[in-house]
């Protein structure tokens, strides 16, 4: 028998790894002048605009941002139908709260 509370591994056994267990981070306040961005135009920009990635950009998320916007042109347009109705959704968790910092962390305005 194996006493695995002394630290003994049987031979050719691993040893059993435990990942360490990441807490979702809170947002931060902003810090001294720094432009506090509004949920409501993120929200809007997002349903209306989220076929070309506007509401990333404008919550700082520029690869995100760039990604829709390239697949909506690229595609010839196929594409801005998935990437709009991604935009409605983001829009609607934005309005509805459950997106609430922006890609620096910063808590968003109401």
């Amino acid at each position: 028998m194996a006493d695995y509370n002394n630290g003994y591994q049987p031979q050719g056994q691993q040893p059993m790894y435990n990942p360490p267990q990441y807490q979702p981070q809170a947002g931060i306040d902003p810090p001294p002048g720094y432009m506090q961005r509004s949920r409501i135009a993120a929200g809007i920009f997002g349903i209306i605009l989220g076929a070309y990635g506007v509401h990333s950009f404008y919550l700082g998320n520029t690869s995100r941002g760039l990604m829709q916007l390239l697949i909506s042109i690229l595609t010839c347009g196929v594409g801005a139908i998935v990437m709009q109705i991604w935009g409605i959704l983001d829009g609607i968790k934005l309005l509805d709260g459950r997106i609430n910092t922006d890609a620096n962390g910063v808590y968003l305005k109401d």
